[in-house]
């Protein structure tokens, strides 16, 4: 290599065993790259759980104030009466055949005449929950009733068991009682009946 053409300065005259010479930088330890990742996943989890908290406050699922008092329990106001002067119509809500058929014979072994409990197939065969529908709050007495004869289910006031403003259909002191049925998934095969 030619020599450098440039003039000397005082950098060309050092020692040659004189040690270290420019700018150092001390050596990174090991458990400095744990403690960064330590910090940074602390602080995310508390950012996440401050977040959640947030969204459930926002909600309304949380209450932070201390003027709620302890809820009520909610009580059935009215009793279960069973009375088997209302027809009552069982739907199959599941997959499973035969359900409809099996509980309308429990319901005739219960005192139902046979001819006033029928059977058939839901809209849907994913229904969740064994449910006891009825049409007016005067049929909520017998809707329990049923529904506990049964082995427990909920009981529900439904719409489509409304009346309709149809001038052909009896209005609701004529309207036939009638109860319907719709097995969920809870007492398919692969769940325990009560």
């Amino acid at each position: 290599m030619p020599r450098s053409t440039f003039p000397r300065d005082r950098f060309d005259d050092l020692p040659a065993g004189g040690g270290r010479v420019g700018a150092h930088r001390a050596e990174h330890p090991r458990s400095r790259g744990w403690a960064i990742f330590f910090w940074a996943a602390l602080t995310t989890i508390v950012l996440v759980i401050v977040g959640i908290f947030g969204v459930l406050v926002a909600s309304g699922r949380i209450s932070l104030g201390s003027d709620a008092g302890p809820s009520p329990t909610p009580s059935e106001s009215t009793p279960a009466v069973i009375d088997t002067s209302y027809s009552v119509v069982v739907l199959n809500g599941t997959p499973d055949d035969g359900l409809a058929g099996n509980l309308r014979d429990q319901i005739v072994g219960l005192g139902w005449a046979s001819d006033s409990v029928q059977t058939g197939d839901s809209d849907t065969t994913d229904f969740a929950t064994t449910t006891v529908y009825y049409r007016t709050t005067a049929d909520e007495q017998a809707a329990r009733g049923l529904a506990e004869a049964i082995g427990g289910a909920e009981v529900a006031q439904s719409d489509f068991l409304q009346p309709t403003d149809d001038p052909n259909t009896p209005d609701d002191e004529g309207a036939e009682k009638r109860l319907v049925v719709v097995i969920g998934l809870d007492r398919t095969a692969g769940q325990p009946t009560p």
